[in-house]
C-alpha cells in the first residue's frame, strides 16, 4: 500500500523553492528538451479546455522525464478577469507521481511553482540576450508573475543609472531630479507600469525599493534595456517603434493563439526565440498572428543530426517574423545568443519547467523530515 502523499502549500513552496537551485535545473531540462530525444523526455503541448460561459480555461501540463524519474503534471485554470475583479486570473496545482508504481507522491501549490520558474526562465534569457551594459528594467503588469520576475532579476543582474543627489538629501522619492553638481550615486532604475495605476502603486508600495511607477507603456519602456511583458492583454500593448534598439523582451504573457502583448512590428524586427517551437506555433498569438515564420529541426536520435524545414503561418507572407532558436538550443551552443540585436524570448511554460521545479522542492522537504 502506498504512502499518502505530501502536501505542500503556497508558503511551503516559496520558501523551498530557491532560484539559486532552480536555475541550473532549469538550464539543463531545456537544453536536454531540445535535442529532442523522446526516451528522455515526453512532453506534450498543453491540452487545454475552453470554459466559455466564465471566460477561462483549464490546461493540463504533463511530462516524463525517464533519467531523472520524475512523472509530474500540474493542472492549471486561468480566466480573463473583469477590470477590478479581486479574483486571481490564474490557479494551479501540481502533482508527482511515482514512475514505477504509479501513485501520487506530492501534492502542491502550483502558483508559486509557475511563478517562480516563469521568472528564472525570464532569467536565464536575459543572462544570454541582454545587452552587455542594462541599466533600466521595465516590467509591464503588477500582478505575481510582476512580482516574481522584479525579485529574480534584481538578485541575479543590477539594473542602475547614474544620477546626482544633493549631499545629506537621502529620501526614496520614486522620481527624482537632481543637478549635476551634487556628489554621484547609483541607483536602482525599475519602472513598472499596470493598467490600473494604483495596482501599480501598490507594487511599489509592497516592495519598498525606489521603482517608478510609470503611467503609459511608452513612458515605461523608452529607453529601456530588458522589458518584462506580464499582463493580461489580448491585444499588443508594446510597440516595436517603443523599443531601444537592441534591448531585451521577456514576453511571458499572452498565452493564447488569439492573445497578444507584441505588435507585428518588434515581432518581425526582432530576433525571436521560444521555450518550445510546438508550444508557439500551437498556443502564442504573438507568434501565430504576427505571420512568424518558424524553422523546425528533425533530430535523428542516433547521432543527433538534424534537417531544417520551415512552417509559416497562415497570416501575410511578406515580411515575415521568423522564430531563430530556442531557449535549451542556445544552451546546447547550437545557435548563438545574439546580444547585439533587439530580441524576444516569448515563454508559454512547459511541463518540465513545473517537473523538475516540483522534484527541487519535494527533495529539500524530505531532506528536512
Amino acid at each position: 500500500m502506498s504512502e499518502s502523499p505530501v502536501l505542500l502549500n503556497k508558503h511551503e513552496v516559496e520558501r523551498l523553492l530557491t532560484y539559486d537551485d532552480l536555475i541550473p535545473r532549469l538550464e539543463s531540462v531545456m537544453g536536454k528538451f531540445s535535442k529532442r530525444d523522446s526516451s528522455e523526455i515526453i512532453q506534450p503541448v498543453r491540452s487545454v479546455v475552453p470554459i466559455q460561459q466564465h471566460s477561462g480555461f483549464l490546461g493540463v501540463m504533463p511530462a516524463y522525464l525517464a533519467a531523472e524519474g520524475i512523472l509530474c503534471t500540474k493542472i492549471v485554470t486561468f480566466y480573463q478577469r473583469a477590470e477590478g475583479s479581486s479574483l486571481p486570473s490564474t490557479q494551479a496545482t501540481v502533482l508527482l507521481f511515482h514512475p514505477e508504481h504509479g501513485h501520487v507522491t506530492a501534492i502542491m501549490d502550483g502558483e508559486a511553482i509557475t511563478a517562480k520558474r516563469t521568472a528564472a526562465v525570464s532569467a536565464i534569457s536575459a543572462k544570454l540576450f541582454k545587452p552587455a551594459l542594462s541599466e533600466v528594467l521595465c516590467i509591464l503588469g503588477s500582478g505575481q508573475q510582476a512580482r516574481s520576475h522584479y525579485d529574480v532579476f534584481t538578485k541575479l543582474f543590477k539594473f542602475k543609472e547614474v544620477t546626482s543627489m544633493k549631499t545629506g538629501n537621502t529620501s526614496k522619492s520614486f522620481k527624482m531630479c537632481f543637478c549635476v553638481c551634487d556628489p554621484v550615486l547609483y541607483t536602482l532604475q525599475v519602472r513598472v507600469w499596470s493598467r490600473r495605476k494604483e495596482m501599480a502603486q501598490r507594487f511599489v508600495n509592497d516592495l519598498q525599493d525606489p521603482v517608478t511607477v510609470c503611467s503609459s507603456v511608452k513612458e515605461a519602456v523608452i529607453g529601456a534595456d530588458v522589458i518584462v511583458t506580464a499582463t493580461g492583454a489580448s491585444q499588443p500593448i508594446l510597440f516595436g517603434e517603443w523599443v531601444k534598439p537592441g534591448a531585451h523582451i521577456a514576453a511571458v504573457g499572452a498565452c493564447r493563439p488569439d492573445w497578444r502583448e507584441l505588435d507585428d512590428v518588434l515581432m518581425r524586427e526582432a530576433v525571436v526565440y521560444v521555450d518550445s517551437r510546438e508550444g508557439a506555433t500551437a498556443e502564442s498569438g504573438d507568434i501565430i498572428l504576427s505571420g512568424v515564420c518558424i524553422t523546425f529541426h528533425q533530430y535523428n536520435i542516433a547521432d543527433l543530426s538534424h534537417h531544417r524545414h520551415t512552417y509559416s503561418t497562415p497570416k501575410s507572407l511578406f515580411s515575415q517574423a521568423e522564430v531563430f532558436a530556442e531557449l535549451g538550443e542556445v544552451l546546447n551552443g547550437s545557435f548563438p545568443a545574439r546580444r547585439e540585436k533587439t530580441t524576444v524570448f516569448k515563454s508559454l511554460g512547459m511541463g518540465i519547467q513545473d517537473a523538475v521545479s516540483a522534484k527541487l522542492v519535494l527533495e529539500k522537504w524530505n531532506g528536512e523530515h
